[in-house]
């Protein structure tokens, strides 16, 4: 197996924190290190957080859908924000207690549900109907 370096943990956190708010910037780190893609950032005390959870918890759709494009591996919390209603029945069907899951920072399910706005609208009900 042919072994890259490390990514640096300080570029890292700059595409995670990127994914919250910046498209552009995303799209330009992830083009200098294509294995960002799949990176998470440490915040601490076990709170790890890829660029797809930062983009999912706080509703920016366009970063998400970008990142899934480029091979990012959706979770539970992105499909809650997206609207993949299909995914999170799927997902809550095989493992039930998710519903209470919490991702990066502690950000429950359905706040990310919420999030999702109009795109998300039936994932929130679901989820609604299961609390």
């Amino acid at each position: 197996m042919d072994r890259k370096p490390p990514i640096t943990a300080e570029l890292v956190e700059q595409f995670v924190s990127q994914a919250h708010v910046d498209l552009e910037q995303v799209k330009t780190l992830l083009a200098q290190e294509p294995n960002l893609l799949h990176a998470a950032h440490d915040w601490g005390g076990g709170d790890w957080e890829t660029a797809l959870g930062a983009a999912a918890h706080v509703g920016r759709h366009d970063i998400a859908q970008y990142l899934l494009e480029q091979g990012a591996r959706i979770d539970l919390f992105a499909a809650a924000m997206l609207g993949k209603l299909e995914i999170v029945q799927a997902m809550l069907s095989d493992n039930p207690a998710l519903v209470n899951a919490k991702g990066p920072h502690g950000i429950p399910l359905l706040r990310h549900a919420e999030v999702g706005g109009d795109a998300a609208v039936e994932v929130l009900a679901f989820l609604h109907s299961l609390v």
